[in-house]
């Protein structure tokens, strides 16, 4: 059998809240079929907690309090957690609740213990999920989004790859919404100051803390460790062992141009 691979996904709210349980079980059945066709072993990043308390409690304040996402952190969470636990059962998978803060890596002796936890239970063959435990975190301890979060961790734990699943195809040469000749950007050897050229800073989803440009931001940080980042939509059939495959899908920032083959 192959050498062991490692890849890092990370899941975002809208497709997380939006997809639910149907498309969380099409993820982990795929995960599934990446460790028994490809070797490839999947450490796993989720967002959604908030939005999930959100839509669960009605609390529809949009300026919230520090104490205030916490708690609907706090709620959300379990309620994501038993999701992908039915999920991964389906696929007859076993997984675990990882909830971070930058503190735990940026302590040398808190971040090696993360890195001997997460190996150890990759050896195990159980798929480890990740967040940022926001029911803890302050703005100097957070991570800013889970797509930073998905790199480091990547980067900390030596992966293949990174792919972000979002609610959009991929990095577009202009804004889609606006205009409708906008092209999908396929490939890019490494992010630089064009392709933030094309993410405006300040959009972010409804539903979560990130956007284009902070998906651009951890494509940089995973470039910079020789590590391939995908940008995908999180609800294309397939999307992840089309990635395995070296279909070209989304945008590829790093590697071999899959439509060069």
């Amino acid at each position: 059998m192959a050498k062991n691979r490692r890849w890092v996904i990370k899941a975002g709210s809208k497709m997380v809240c939006d997809g639910g349980p149907l498309l969380m079980r099409a993820w982990m059945l795929q995960v599934a079929q990446l460790k028994k066709k490809y070797n490839i072993d999947v450490i796993w990043v989720t967002s959604g907690a908030i939005a999930w308390a959100v839509a669960r409690t009605n609390f529809k304040a949009t300026k919230r309090t520090l104490p205030q996402k916490q708690a609907l952190s706090a709620i959300g969470q379990p309620l994501v957690m038993d999701q992908y636990v039915l999920a991964l059962q389906s696929a007859n998978l076993l997984g675990s609740q990882v909830l971070l803060t930058a503190g735990d890596m940026k302590d040398p002796v808190r971040r090696k213990n993360l890195q001997n936890t997460l190996s150890e239970l990759v050896k195990m063959k159980v798929i480890p999920i990740l967040n940022e435990n926001d029911a803890v975190a302050t703005e100097e301890i957070k991570f800013g989004d889970n797509d930073s979060l998905a790199a480091k961790v990547a980067v900390m734990m030596k992966a293949e790859r990174v792919v972000l699943m979002t609610d959009v195809e991929g990095l577009f040469d202009s804004d889609p919404n606006k205009n409708p000749d906008a092209t999908l950007v396929r490939y890019r050897p490494k992010v630089g100051k064009a392709e933030f050229a094309l993410a405006d800073r300040k959009s972010i989803s409804k539903v979560g803390t990130g956007g284009m440009y902070s998906k651009l931001l951890a494509a940089e940080t995973a470039g910079k460790n020789k590590i391939i980042t995908h940008l995908v939509k999180g609800d294309i059939p397939n999307n992840l062992l089309h990635i395995a495959q070296g279909t070209s899908i989304g945008t590829q920032f790093g590697g071999r141009d899959a439509l060069a083959k």
